[in-house]
């Protein structure tokens, strides 16, 4: 399931989402290494027409990890201090490198990036937002392909 579908079954938390990683510019991509530890990279992604794209360097160790192993975890930026505006976002699933030149033109007529570069769509597995309501309550929000959006709160 990509981003559009994504948005359209849960627009809601896609908003919020969206907003959060909208906060700040980097964020960081956990991969796999070649003997299945992990790896956590700094990274910029973007939204843009109903995909989550994620774009690196060219021969950058996350892009190969990617090309081996396509699954991959996300985390938006924290930010500063300890307040977490917005809440701690997660996003987990398949990066598919893209290979078509009229689709990387067109990513590269948005957003610019120095070339040459790999970039990857995505297709999402799980969505977690996870944030505190009237300062008693951690609620997380849980959502997988096929499923509603499960929350829980904690106290």
């Amino acid at each position: 399931m990509n981003w559009a579908a994504f948005s359209s079954a849960e627009p809601d938390l896609a908003r919020a989402v969206e907003a959060r990683f909208g906060a700040f510019t980097h964020h960081v991509l956990a991969t796999l290494r070649k003997d299945g530890s992990p790896r956590t990279t700094g990274l910029e992604v973007r939204f843009l027409r109903g995909e989550l794209w994620l774009g690196m360097m060219p021969d950058s160790l996350k892009a190969l990890d990617l090309r081996r192993d396509p699954r991959f975890a996300l985390q938006a930026n924290p930010g500063e201090g300890q307040s977490m505006g917005g809440g701690d976002v997660r996003i987990a699933g398949r990066a598919i490198e893209v290979e078509d030149p009229r689709a990387k033109a067109a990513y590269v007529e948005e957003v610019e990036p120095p070339e040459p570069f790999h970039l990857f769509r995505t297709e999402l597995t799980e969505v977690v937002r996870t944030y505190v309501e009237d300062e008693k309550y951690l609620v997380l929000q849980i959502w997988k392909p096929g499923e509603p959006v499960r929350t829980i709160k904690r106290t």
